[in-house]
C-alpha cells in the first residue's frame, strides 16, 4: 500500500463534496471511505481506478434512492491506494467488518469456528476439541459449523478410535481407568491397558478416517474383525464390529456427503420477507462438517449477486479459506474474488458458479436451507417483537425497546466480585454483547451488592459517553440501551438511578426486578420510578420473557465469578476449601480423576477418601454447592 490522504470541505455537501475530491484523485486501485457530518464512516468502496469509480457519485443522478441518500450525507471522504484491485478488494472487507458503515454490507459472525484436534504435544495423543489459533502441535481438522456437530462427531470418534480425551494433568495422575474406559470410549493408556505402539496405530486410524479415508479404515478393520472371529476370539470380534458402527454412523449423520468434491465451501443465499439469509456448508475430506446460517445486514433494495459479494469477501477476512468456493448466483468481479482469496490463503482458490451435476446440486441444497432458514427467522421475529412491545407497554415505554440491558453481580462474602450484563432485542439474545465486570473498588465491605453494581453501571455508561457521545437512538451502530433491567429492589433502582443522574442520563429507562417471597418465579415485584411496585399476571408472556432474561444475567455472573474464582486460585478448586493441603488434595485427585470429579461427588463417597473426614466430606460439598439452595 502506499499514501493515504485526507481533506474536509465544511462548506460543501454530496455531489460538492464529491467533486472537489475527484480534481486530486488518482487513476489507480484503492479504497474510498465516505464520513457524514459527525464523522462516522457511512460506505467503504474499492475501485480498479479510484478518480473513474468516484467520479460515478460526482454526477449527483442516476442513482437509486440509497445511493442517493449516501451521497447526499457524505461531508468527507478518505482514500487509501493500493499496487492491485485485489489487494483493495481485501483491504475494502477488512474495513467493513472494523467500522460496518450504514451503506454496506455487514456479515453479522461473532464466533469462532471449532475444530477436531489431534493434539501431539504429549507422547500419548489426545482428541479434543479446539477453537482459536493453531499454538498446539497435531493434526487439525474442520471447520465445524458448531460445537453442537464438534461434540456429536467427538462422542463418536471417541467410540471409534479409543483415544483419551483427558488433560494431561489429569491423565499423569490416574491410577485406574476412567468411566470413559468403562463404558468403551478409551482405551485407557493412563494405566498401560494398552500399549503405545498399539495406541498410535488407533491415532492412525482415526487420522485416516478424518482424512476422508474412513471406507479404508472400515475395510481394514473388518479384516480384522474376520480374523479375530475365525480364531474364536469373539470378544475382540465385538469390539472391532462396535468400532465399525461407530463410524458408520458419523459418516449417515453428516448429511450429504458428495463423492466428487473433496474440499469446498458452500454459499447458498435466499431473499425472504425483506431480509437476506446466507447458507454456508463446510465439506472436508470429501464429508460434511455441518452448516451455519447468517443474517447480513444489506439494505433492502440490493441484489442477490451485490449481497453474496460482499459477503463472501468479508467472510474470509479472519476463516481458513478451502480450495473451492461455491455460490449461488453469479457476482461482479468473480475472478478478481478468486484473485483475492488466493492472495490470502497463500494457495490456489477456486471461485465457481455450479450449472450442473454435483456442485449444481450442493448449492441448490444450500438455498433451499437458507430459505427454510429464512422462514424460521421471520417466524422468530414476529414472536420477539409481540414480546418487546408488551414490554413498553408494562413498563410504560413510548416505543418497543431495541435494545435492554441486564445486570446481576456474585461473590461469595465479597470475594472476587464480578458483574454481568447481558444484551437482548428484536434477534433475542445478543451474546457477543454480553459484558463482565471484575469489580475493582477495595473500599466495598463484603457482600455490598449495591456499591458493586454503582460500580458497574458507572464504568459501563462513563466508557459509552467516551466512545458514543450522548445518547443517538436512531442510530443503526449505536449501543446505547432503551431500557435497564436491574436484578433488586428499590434500594438497587435507587443506586442506578443515581450513578445516571451524576452521567446527565437521568431520563435513562430502568426497571428493578425483585424476586418473589422465598424467591418464587412468578412472584416478582417491579419497580419503576414514580410509581408504587407492582406485578405482572402470572400466566403473561412478558413475565416469562423477563424471567428469561433476568436468569441468562444470573447464569452469566455466576459463571463468570467461578472463572474469576477459580484462576485466582491457581491451580484447583480444591485449594480454596479450608482444611485440604497438598496430600488431601493428591488423594482426592487419584480418587476422582479430577476438580470437577470432585466437586459432583456425593458426601458418602467424599469421605471414603483416605484422609478425609465426614465434617471435611461436607465442607468440600458445600463449597461446590454453595448456589443449589
Amino acid at each position: 500500500m502506499s499514501d493515504e490522504s485526507e481533506q474536509s470541505l465544511d462548506d460543501l455537501t454530496g455531489p460538492e463534496v464529491i467533486r472537489d475530491f475527484v480534481k486530486r484523485l488518482p487513476g489507480k486501485p484503492g479504497v474510498y471511505r465516505m464520513f457524514n457530518a459527525e464523522g462516522d464512516a457511512i460506505y467503504v468502496g474499492k475501485a480498479r481506478n479510484l478518480k473513474n469509480r468516484v467520479s460515478n457519485y460526482a454526477r449527483g443522478q442516476g442513482h437509486n434512492n440509497r445511493i442517493a441518500l449516501m451521497i447526499s450525507l457524505t461531508t468527507n471522504m478518505e482514500f487509501v491506494t493500493t499496487a492491485t484491485e485485489a489487494e483493495a478488494l481485501l483491504l475494502e472487507a477488512n474495513l467493513i467488518k472494523k467500522l460496518k458503515p450504514r451503506f454496506n454490507v455487514i456479515l453479522r459472525d461473532d464466533k469462532s469456528f471449532p475444530y477436531i484436534l489431534i493434539a501431539k504435544d504429549h507422547e500419548v495423543a489426545q482428541l479434543v476439541k479446539h477453537r482459536g489459533a493453531r499454538a498446539r502441535k497435531g493434526s487439525y481438522y474442520g471447520p465445524f459449523a458448531s460445537a453442537g456437530a464438534v461434540n456429536q462427531s467427538l462422542n463418536t470418534l471417541q467410540k471409534a478410535f479409543l483415544l483419551r480425551s483427558c488433560n494431561d494433568s489429569v491423565y499423569a495422575n490416574r491410577t485406574r481407568p476412567c468411566l470413559l474406559y468403562q463404558i468403551k470410549r478409551c482405551s485407557a493408556p493412563c494405566v498401560n491397558y494398552i500399549a503405545l505402539p498399539a495406541y498410535n496405530e488407533l491415532v492412525r486410524e482415526a487420522e485416516s478416517f478424518l482424512d476422508g479415508k474412513s471406507q479404508t479404515v472400515k475395510a481394514e478393520l473388518a479384516t480384522a474383525m474376520e480374523a479375530a472371529s475365525e480364531a474364536l476370539d469373539f470378544e475382540q470380534a465385538a469390539r472391532l464390529r462396535d468400532r465399525i458402527q461407530a463410524m458408520s454412523f458419523v459418516t449417515q449423520t453428516q448429511g450429504i456427503n458428495p463423492q466428487n468434491t473433496d474440499e469446498a465451501d458452500v454459499f447458498g443465499l435466499a431473499q425472504e420477507g425483506g431480509q437476506a439469509c446466507v447458507q454456508v456448508f463446510f465439506f472436508r475430506s470429501g464429508q460434511n462438517w455441518g452448516t451455519r446460517a447468517y443474517f447480513p445486514r444489506a439494505d433492502k433494495s440490493m441484489e442477490a449477486s451485490e449481497i453474496l459479494g460482499s459477503f463472501v469477501s468479508q467472510f474470509y477476512d479472519d476463516k481458513p479459506i478451502p480450495k473451492l468456493v461455491l455460490l449461488s448466483h453469479e457476482i461482479e468481479d468473480l475472478d478478481l474474488l478468486a484473485e483475492a482469496l488466493s492472495t490470502h490463503a497463500s494457495h490456489k482458490v477456486e471461485v465457481l458458479v455450479p450449472q450442473r451435476g454435483e456442485k449444481r446440486a450442493l448449492v441448490e441444497h444450500a438455498v433451499t436451507n437458507a430459505r427454510e432458514a429464512s422462514g424460521r427467522k421471520i417466524a422468530e421475529s414476529s414472536s420477539q417483537a409481540k414480546l418487546l412491545a408488551g414490554v413498553a407497554e408494562a413498563f410504560g415505554l413510548a416505543e418497543a425497546p431495541r435494545r435492554i440491558e441486564i445486570y446481576d453481580n456474585s461473590h461469595i462474602s465479597g470475594s472476587n466480585p464480578v458483574g454481568g450484563m447481558v444484551v437482548a432485542g428484536p434477534e433475542g439474545l445478543m451474546k457477543s454483547q454480553y459484558r463482565k465486570f471484575n469489580i475493582r473498588s477495595e473500599d466495598l465491605t463484603g457482600g455490598d451488592d449495591f456499591g458493586m453494581m454503582r460500580e458497574m453501571l458507572t464504568r459501563r455508561f462513563s466508557r459509552l459517553l467516551k466512545e458514543e457521545g450522548q445518547r443517538m437512538q436512531d442510530s443503526e451502530t449505536s449501543t446505547w440501551p432503551d431500557l435497564l433491567l436491574i436484578d433488586g429492589g428499590q434500594g438497587q433502582l435507587s443506586a442506578v438511578r443515581g450513578v445516571l443522574a451524576d452521567l446527565g442520563l437521568g431520563d435513562m429507562p430502568v426497571v428493578g426486578v425483585a424476586k418473589g417471597p422465598d424467591r418464587d418465579a412468578g412472584r416478582e415485584h417491579f419497580f419503576v420510578s414514580g410509581k408504587p411496585s407492582f406485578m405482572l399476571a402470572a400466566r403473561d408472556p412478558v413475565l416469562y420473557y423477563i424471567q428469561r432474561l433476568r436468569d441468562e444475567a444470573h447464569r452469566f455472573a455466576i459463571g463468570s465469578h467461578r472463572a474469576r474464582r477459580t484462576k485466582a486460585i491457581g491451580v484447583s478448586p480444591l485449594d480454596e476449601i479450608a482444611g485440604i493441603g497438598p496430600l488431601r488434595k493428591k488423594a482426592l485427585l487419584q480418587s476422582f480423576g479430577s476438580a470437577k470429579a470432585v466437586s459432583r461427588a456425593s458426601v458418602g463417597d467424599l469421605a471414603s477418601v483416605e484422609g478425609v473426614s465426614s465434617a471435611l466430606a461436607q465442607a468440600i460439598y458445600d463449597h461446590f454447592h454453595e448456589g443449589s439452595g
